[in-house]
C-alpha cells in the first residue's frame, strides 16, 4: 500500500548534548507521524499509557495509538493518545 513504517524502531534518550542508548524500542513508527505501541494484556494498566507517553516525549511526536489484542472486538482495543 506505499505506507512506511519501522519495526522495533531504537529510542535514544537525549539529555542536553548527551544521547544515551536506553534499549527502548517502539513496537511499530508509522508514516514518521504515529507510534503504535501493541499489547496483548487481559487489562490495559496506565503504565502502558505512560509508556506511550514517554515514546511520545522523546520522539517528538503528537499521535500514538495503543493497541490491546486480547479483546472480543478490536476496536473496543484500540486508544488514540495525543500529547
Amino acid at each position: 500500500m506505499g505506507i512506511s513504517y519501522q519495526k522495533q524502531m531504537p529510542v535514544p534518550i537525549r539529555y542536553d548534548d548527551l544521547i544515551l542508548e536506553s534499549g527502548l524500542r517502539l513496537d511499530v513508527f508509522v508514516e514518521d507521524c504515529v507510534i503504535v505501541e501493541l499489547k496483548a494484556v487481559d487489562e490495559m494498566i496506565p503504565l502502558f499509557h505512560a509508556q506511550l507517553l514517554s515514546y511520545l516525549k522523546l520522539c517528538d511526536q503528537r499521535l500514538g495509538l495503543l493497541i490491546n489484542f486480547n479483546v472480543k472486538l478490536l476496536k473496543d482495543g484500540i486508544k488514540r493518545i495525543v500529547r
